[in-house]
């Protein structure tokens, strides 16, 4: 449907494979819905399970027509009543063992579909972590006042540094230690630059309209949600009707806009909000379009990803670089696109932010001379072969999977370990994480192989990271588009011969076929690359004639045998001269960091065990706010105290918020808890304080003058709380939670 990102690997399509959907290997949610650890050969009892329930279902339901039947009969028939008593008993013990099934099937789908944990549980975590978020002001729905626009957030003070503190980890993780050479492009782009891309063609989800309201759906999504639906709730279906719908949900990235269209006339499907038909299925390209100047005669779009910027740029930056390879550029910046029916909060929005990187490398040595630093990290791999055979994701050392060729290449293979390290880091469970190969099907023809860093939410799995080898497309793209070779050389220290692709346009012939577009049609001949001119050469030896596609002019040209001379010669070569390959991560910032939400929250009993308090765990990493100031009492010497402490603690550039409230101390722990604010020093004395920490409630007692090189070592890193514990005195207080 989407131009597979192909053009962009985070293309953040959400259509899941129902094979990926349905092997998941994780526990879903926090404590705050209970435990929902389950074992691998659990979920694959549950799935294996699925088909014998729906057949005995339907064999028990055939059995309760049959003695309803009977009971009808004697009943009619004036049968004695202790005969028709017996049926009806028969009956009702039919009907108790057809619910007993039933019982068991939703738990099997439960089981498949998200780690023993029921929809209306994930829902209600779910709704309590946005609630708290909204209420909280972490983020909020755009424009409220006037009802909100859907897809579109603002970010409020504590989202907006916990948004900040990702992207600085991402550039310390990323640009500082791997050396990358960061740019900022802009986000209008000249239509020429996504035309040769291909983003004008293909950037596209096919979309039906309510025929009465005119209200727009991406026809994908209802047909997965009817599907869906009908698996989980419908437990009358057949098992092989079961199957017929599995069938669609795993090829419906696959379907045509007739095939989409096909099935949504077949299953009835309507208007989800007014039940009114529905329009055929029609692309519909998701780029916002806008004009360039006043005169509106240079169309651009809004961008629908920043990687065009880095890639018209490598020229440049190649030079920069000292024109050497490998070299990797990075871009931070904002992203639109106009999605058909937004959903699901800030993982499908119309603005978000993106990260990404474009890694230039020979396409004849992707070695990566780091791979050894992550060669032995063992995480969650799911290979496009285990899919296929309906197996689960499992751990796989990452230098075996690179060995065996389940991972292209090293350098594709390094960017996965740092995409782990990466998101591990920040706070995500690395239980609920795991590295999808893409299926055959998924992946762009050029691609060599592409990689998702998916993660487990209450919506099931996110794409949240695309880490994709895409060979030399792109580049190639816009050598041709922009007549300017981006390109790399390699220099030899002796000359070598080599057997070398000699194209020769006949350009007096060319001139009399094509006229005015000569010199594209020639251009795109001089640009062939060696296997598609050697294939011409054969079909004009042996047909005269072959058709050939020119993109520049968009369409195909017929070339005649004596338009072109195609040849090998050899010759002496003194540098080789390439297009590099790219191997591209690619992060949705607003997906991680709503998935670091759902990981980080969960509700703990107050004191006095009459509510529940929320908490969000944030590593000191991430968290909006690093720690807290509270004068126990209001007392002016302890406020003095608290004024010194603020400056110490800005003076060491630590985030931090002074409470002199009246508030009980207690209330005032829960506050910055549900804020995710690791630490609290609650002053007490003039000489020395206590720190809590967030999680354990633990404090200690620490010299004034001490607080805040403690607190920074802690949250750059350098030491654990652990380690703070062996330096410095237990404090136990009744006081500190009454």
């Amino acid at each position: 449907m989407r131009f597979v990102r192909a053009l962009n690997t985070c293309a953040f399509s959400l259509c899941r494979r129902v094979i990926s959907k349905h092997f998941l290997h994780c526990s879903l949610l926090k404590p705050y819905i209970g435990a929902h650890q389950f074992s691998v050969s659990g979920t694959m009892a549950a799935v294996a399970d699925e088909d014998s329930l729906r057949r005995a279902l339907a064999q028990k339901q055939s059995s309760i027509d049959v003695q309803g039947g009977t009971v009808r009969q004697l009943k009619s028939s004036g049968a004695a009543k202790l005969d028709i008593e017996a049926a009806v008993q028969a009956l009702n013990a039919l009907k108790l063992e057809k619910a007993s099934i039933e019982s068991q099937l939703q738990v099997a789908l439960a089981g498949a579909a998200g780690g023993g944990s029921s929809s209306a549980s994930r829902d209600a975590f779910r709704q309590a972590v946005v609630n708290t978020l909204e209420r909280r002001l972490f983020y909020i729905p755009s424009f409220k006042i006037y009802r909100g626009v859907a897809g579109l957030y603002d970010y409020g003070p504590p989202g907006c540094s916990v948004k900040s503190n990702v992207l600085s980890f991402w550039r310390q993780h990323f640009v500082l230690e791997e050396n990358m050479l960061e740019v900022d492009c802009p986000c209008v782009t000249p239509e020429v630059v996504l035309k040769a891309s291909g983003h004008v063609e293909k950037f596209t989800d096919l979309m039906v309209k309510d025929e009465k309201t005119g209200t727009c759906y991406r026809a994908d999504h209802l047909l997965k949600d009817f599907c869906k639906e009908k698996l989980e709730k419908d437990f009358s279906l057949s098992a092989e009707k079961a199957a017929e719908l599995k069938h669609i949900l795993a090829v419906l990235d696959d379907l045509s806009a007739e095939q989409l269209g096909a099935k949504i006339k077949e299953y009835g499907i309507t208007a989800p909000d007014t039940k009114n038909p529905l329009s055929d299925p029609y692309p519909f390209n998701l780029m916002f379009q806008t004009s360039i100047g006043p005169s509106g005669v240079s169309p651009g779009y809004m961008r629908p990803e920043t990687a065009q910027g880095i890639f018209v740029n490598f020229r440049d930056l190649y030079y920069y670089n000292g024109n050497k390879l490998p070299f990797a550029a990075a871009q931070i910046g904002q992203a639109f696109r106009n999605e058909i029916s937004p959903r699901q909060g800030l993982l499908r929005v119309r603005e978000f932010t993106l990260a990404e990187i474009e890694h230039f490398v020979d396409p004849q040595d992707k070695s990566h001379p780091k791979f050894s630093d992550v060669a032995k990290l063992e995480f969650l791999m799911f290979p496009r072969d285990d899919q296929v055979s309906g197996q689960c994701a499992k751990k796989l050392q990452l230098g075996e999977a690179v060995s065996r060729g389940t991972v292209n290449n090293e350098t594709l293979g390094y960017f996965i370990g740092r995409v782990y390290l990466f998101l591990t880091r920040l706070g995500i469970d690395k239980d609920r994480m795991r590295f999808r190969q893409h299926l055959a099907n998924e992946m762009a023809h050029y691609a060599a192989d592409c990689w998702d860093a998916e993660i487990e939410s209450s919506y099931g799995w996110i794409e949240c990271v695309g880490i994709a080898d895409r060979s030399a497309y792109d580049l190639r793209a816009h050598s041709e588009k922009s007549s300017v070779a981006l390109v790399a050389q390699e220099k030899f220290s002796e000359p070598r011969e080599v057997e070398k692709l000699v194209i020769t346009p006949i350009k007096k012939e060319l001139g009399l076929a094509f006229k005015g577009n000569q010199k594209m049609v020639t251009e795109a001949l001089e640009a062939m690359e060696e296997k598609v001119a050697m294939e011409m050469k054969a079909d004009l030896e042996s047909k005269g004639e072959v058709e050939f596609h020119v993109c520049t002019l968009g369409k195909n040209v017929s070339i005649k045998k004596n338009m072109v001379s195609i040849s090998k010669e050899i010759k002496k070569e003194h540098q080789r001269v390439f297009t590099p390959s790219v191997i591209e991560p690619s992060f949705g910032i607003g997906r991680i960091i709503y998935c670091l939400y759902e990981h980080s929250f969960y509700t703990r009993p107050s004191k006095a065990g009459d509510e529940q308090l929320n908490v969000f765990s944030f590593p000191p990493l991430v968290a909006p706010i690093k720690c807290t100031v509270f004068p126990l009492v209001q007392n002016q010497k302890y406020e003095e105290v608290a004024k010194l402490l603020s400056k110490s603690l800005t003076a060491a550039g630590i985030s931090h918020k002074i409470d002199i409230t009246g508030t009980s101390i207690g209330k005032r722990y829960a506050r910055t808890d549900e804020l995710g604010v690791p630490f609290a020093i609650t002053v007490d004395s003039t000489s020395s304080v206590t720190v809590r920490e967030r999680d354990s409630k633990d404090q200690v007692r620490v010299d004034v003058e001490k607080v805040a090189s403690v607190v920074r070592e802690v949250t750059d890193g350098l030491s654990s709380w652990a380690d703070v514990l062996k330096m410095y005195p237990l404090h136990s207080s009744e006081t500190a939670e009454e």
